[in-house]
């Protein structure tokens, strides 16, 4: 039989994993939503670059100790020195802290796994040592007193960076009277800009293990500021001239491998007929169209009667009386079909789920059971396969003839949209930003998903409890970073489908100002140790580049309303979930074997 320490490690392991998962599907997919949202990279390649990123961050440079007990918030004596009590408490700490950001990413409210966590052992400090022991003040910025303060100060920070930066692209690029040619030949400068901000991301959130933070501020400087402008004389010398025969030239033959031909592309002729960029379409629709069939693209572009428009009209009308949740059910339904005409396991998996309902009566009825055969790897298939083939763009617009949808008609009709040409430019430097952050968040933030895991295994394997540091294996690291990413890609949509144009109208150039944005005021939070969210900061960024339209109508208050509240709701939900658990199994009989 199983001792008592293997089954708290057991289930301590299932709630660690858990919130890896929520931590991928969360803080990941937001770092990444930005850049989904405005169609710089499509899901599919978000998840590519996010993976790949997160787990070389995470390898390369993660930090190789975690914090036993998380940001300081109750002592190590806590404990007593029994490693039970201890892995007990981080169990209980990860099976608040998951339930809670699970629940919140089931219904698309974005908190953050790190703030759930810290809130949760403090929960737990105050089931095992009482609340005198908890660190209710600002403790040297580790305390609770300090998330308090973060919760406001970081996003209304952020919001004033990522607007100040937006605004320096508008004034040198969108207002002028031919905009292209400078985004062109401002690239550079934009590349030196992203460039020193994303090395400063990597010194100092993101290299714990080659410890370049605590290097002199001139090795310092000299690292970031070589970095800078080696990238800006890189884009000056191959990007420029690229863009250069690609926007201005409108060379439709220009192929993205003949950027290594660099000053060359100046002298390269245009096609005689180049009229038009050849360049993405970054225009947000606020609704997406149903397909035509064939018989209407057939029939229907010839003559339209008006009759037919009659019967249009009439429709329109009908489905406005439909109520607000057949309306949200009729457009997951026109998702769901079009993913139904797809061909692979996907396709057939929808298909079978769509064609083999559950009948009446409970599961154990025969008829039930034989359908439920079908459905399990039907469910199994899509589980697997829906996230990757979701439309992210699709669900961030709103539903006609619903308030959601009268908000983004709104939000969408207060936005000023900018030339295709100018906003191509700015999606490279997104990339770069993007990937940064991926870079930085596996690197760093790992530790906050492994720590607790590394703590409840030594000590289960050792029999000890922990002390305030501890060291985690590279297996470890390796193992969560891919259950991280897993959620990222498995259930990441989820969250990707509100962050973005749920909140503003987004487009390359603004994706940009808020990464940039974000990352500065993570920067500034790191120097004076103040713990922060980079959730938090993207989404206060994402609030300032949207006032920059001009009007409040460009921002969605309500959608952001939703957030601040589940941000606020965390601390006491997640250490409420995480005490009771914890002092409900302190204080259970035990009987002796």
């Amino acid at each position: 039989m199983l001792d008592q320490f293997t089954y708290i490690f057991v289930i301590g392991t299932f709630f660690a994993f858990l919130d890896a998962f929520n931590n991928g599907a969360n803080d990941v997919a937001n770092a990444w939503a930005t850049s989904v949202s405005s169609r710089s990279v499509t899901y599919r390649q978000a998840m590519v670059l996010g993976t790949v990123f997160e787990i070389v961050g995470a390898i390369a440079v993660g930090a190789r100790t975690a914090d036993t007990i998380k940001n300081g918030i109750i002592p190590n004596s806590a404990f007593r020195g029994d490693a039970g009590v201890q892995m007990l408490a981080f169990t209980c700490a990860l099976a608040g802290a998951s339930s809670w950001v699970m629940w919140c990413t089931r219904h698309s409210a974005h908190v953050s796994s790190t703030y759930s966590l810290i809130s949760a052992v403090a929960g737990v400090g105050v089931a095992t040592v009482g609340a005198k022991q908890v660190q209710w003040g600002w403790n040297n910025g580790k305390g609770l007193g300090a998330i308090f303060a973060g919760l406001l100060m970081a996003p209304s920070i952020a919001a004033a960076f990522g607007a100040t930066i937006f605004m320096l692209i508008k004034v040198i690029v969108h207002l002028r009277k031919n905009p292209a040619p400078w985004a062109v030949w401002s690239a550079p400068m934009f590349f030196l800009i992203s460039g020193t901000i994303c090395t400063l991301s990597v010194v100092y959130k993101g290299s714990p293990k080659l410890g370049l933070n605590k290097k002199p501020a001139w090795y310092i400087a000299s690292v970031t500021l070589g970095t800078g402008f080696g990238l800006c004389l890189f884009s000056a010398l191959f990007f420029v001239p690229y863009l250069h025969a690609k926007i201005i030239k409108k060379d439709y033959t220009l192929k993205p491998w003949m950027v290594i031909y660099g000053p060359l592309l100046f002298s390269r002729p245009a096609p005689p007929d180049a009229e038009v960029a050849k360049v993405p379409d970054y225009a947000v629709v606020q609704h997406q169209e149903f397909e035509e069939t064939p018989e209407a693209s057939a029939h229907g572009s010839v003559n339209e009667s008006n009759t037919e428009v009659n019967e249009k009209n009439l429709v329109k009308n009908e489905v406005k009386q439909l109520t607000y949740k057949e309306l949200v059910e009729q457009a997951e339904e026109r998702m769901n079909s079009r993913l139904r005409k797809k061909r692979g396991p996907l396709g057939w998996a929808m298909r079978t789920l769509h064609e083999n309902p559950m009948g009446d009566g409970k599961i154990y009825e025969l008829a039930n059971m034989k359908i439920a055969l079908k459905r399990i790897p039907a469910i199994l298939v899509a589980g697997a396969l829906y996230g990757v083939n979701y439309d992210i763009h699709a669900a961030q617009t709103g539903v006609e003839g619903t308030p959601d949808g009268a908000r983004m008609k709104r939000v969408y009709d207060n936005a000023t949209k900018y030339p295709n040409e100018t906003e191509h430019t700015f999606s490279f430097i997104q990339i770069i930003t993007a990937c940064t952050a991926s870079f930085a968040h596996g690197a760093n933030d790992i530790g906050n998903a492994v720590g607790p895991w590394a703590v409840i295994y030594a000590a289960w394997t050792t029999g000890d409890a922990q002390a305030a540091k501890a060291p985690v294996p590279i297996w470890q690291i390796a193992v969560v970073a891919i259950v991280l990413c897993l959620g990222l890609a498995l259930y990441g949509y989820n969250i990707m489908r509100v962050m973005g144009n749920k909140i503003t109208y987004h487009s390359p150039s603004r994706g940009c100002s808020m990464e940039m944005g974000a990352a500065i005021t993570v920067l500034l939070f790191s120097q004076y140790s103040l713990p922060v969210s980079t959730s938090m900061c993207i989404t206060g960024a994402t609030v300032g580049v949207g006032l920059c339209n001009g009007t409040l109508k460009a921002v969605n208050f309500q959608r952001v309303s939703l957030l601040v509240i589940s941000w606020i709701a965390t601390i006491p939900v997640a250490g409420t979930l995480a005490g009771v658990i914890m002092g409900i199994v302190l204080n259970a009989p035990h009987f002796a074997t």
